[in-house]
């Protein structure tokens, strides 16, 4: 799968997907799943039930167009890596560049 296009398209049904359509908790946990963690605990993690966990990576699964939990730690690498410039500009705030 070309990683470029797992950021945003759209569905045959008109729904967008991709990241820009995962919800805040399917974000939780996709990142959560990323760094290794279990079903069991990242439900413990996020105080839900390891049937909720499921129920959020299988839409994680449908909107990223993917089907295992390694396909979605590269995207989720990926995915933070690509938005690392824009963060640190963000973050970073009014240069203090001093004439000399």
């Amino acid at each position: 799968m070309n990683t470029a296009n797992a950021s945003s398209r759209k569905h045959p049904s008109g729904q967008v997907l991709g990241w820009a359509s995962l919800t805040p908790a399917e974000l939780r946990v996709a990142r959560l799943v990323s760094e290794g963690l279990t079903n069991r605990a990242v439900a413990t993690h996020l105080v839900v039930s390891p049937h909720t966990v499921d129920s959020h990576l299988r839409h994680i699964f449908i909107k990223l167009g993917i089907s295992s939990r390694v396909a979605l730690a590269r995207l989720t690498v990926f995915h933070d890596h690509a938005s690392l410039p824009e963060q640190r500009v963000e973050s970073a705030g009014p240069s203090r560049i001093r004439a000399t």
